[in-house]
């Protein structure tokens, strides 16, 4: 038996000890693989739900149902209102404890009264080298993380999910559009509206693996460092800047260094916020 085949027996052996089990659901590789598994394991007794909120692309919801539907999970969404707290939209470094407060204070209560045993996430082995508060805000929630307690890295994670069937397999990380932010710079919601837009648009031209950063009213673009000479040569750029200026910004540029995932946290050891 290889590393892999052992850790996907005992992420099924983890269900089968849980019984009936609420998966945090949104639709990403993480969360689908979680899924998966625990539907294959535990059928009906597992419940996928998935948070909308402004902060979600509707494209995102779309994908969620997609992949619910392929693996035959009961998938349900319910709207989170984490735009009411001013400690989430004042975006300060905590703010994803904020967030994932706000999930699992609706998700906790959904479970308890639908007799789910757990409420589990997509967490895996991997992000726990990231400076993520919202893993604490579920821990405190009592939330449990199969692929992180097995440890299952997003690599294993890529590869389950490829053996497993998963169209998704290879799907690039989406947080949600508050983390496109630099921290300290209030969110609000039509912020959160041009940011999407944008994105969408980039999606719709083709563009998988990116980023839309907001710095005040410029739209800053992160693409794949292979990708950026293709994307100023080909790309009618006069269209693009007009377009994002209707969205709402004021300018558009592009990152040099390229697109890397928690490229905001980055300040965190230069900074202070209050």
């Amino acid at each position: 038996m290889t590393i892999i085949e052992a850790k996907l027996r005992q992420i099924k052996t983890l269900f089968s000890q849980m019984e009936r089990v609420l998966i945090a659901y949104s639709g990403g590789v993480d969360s689908t693989l979680v899924a998966k598994v625990a539907y294959d394991v535990l059928g009906e007794r597992a419940l996928a739900i998935t948070a909308v909120s402004l902060s979600l692309l509707p494209e995102e919801l779309k994908d969620a149902k997609i992949q619910a539907a392929a693996i035959g999970i009961a998938h349900e969404w319910v709207e989170t209102h984490e735009m009411d707290n001013s400690n989430y939209t004042a975006n300060l470094i905590d703010r994803c404890y904020f967030c994932k407060s706000e999930l699992h204070d609706t998700l906790k209560p959904l479970a308890l009264q639908r007799g789910y045993s757990y409420v589990v996430d997509g967490v895996n082995a991997d992000d726990i080298y990231d400076y993520r508060p919202g893993i604490q805000a579920a821990r405190e929630r009592g939330v449990r993380s199969p692929l992180l307690e097995v440890g299952i890295t997003k690599a294993d994670v890529r590869q389950l999910s490829k053996e497993l069937g998963l169209s998704c397999w290879d799907k690039p990380a989406r947080p949600c559009l508050s983390s496109r932010f630099p921290y300290g710079e209030k969110i609000t919601v039509s912020k959160l509206q041009r940011v999407g837009r944008a994105e969408i648009y980039l999606y719709k031209l083709g563009y998988k693996n990116f980023r839309v950063r907001s710095q005040g009213d410029t739209a800053k673009i992160e693409l794949p460092p292979d990708q950026i000479r293709e994307f100023v040569l080909t790309i009618n750029l006069s269209q693009l800047v007009a377009q994002f200026q209707n969205y709402g910004f004021m300018y558009v540029t592009l990152d040099l260094e390229g697109y890397r995932s928690g490229k905001l946290n980055q300040v965190l050891n230069t900074i202070t916020l209050k």
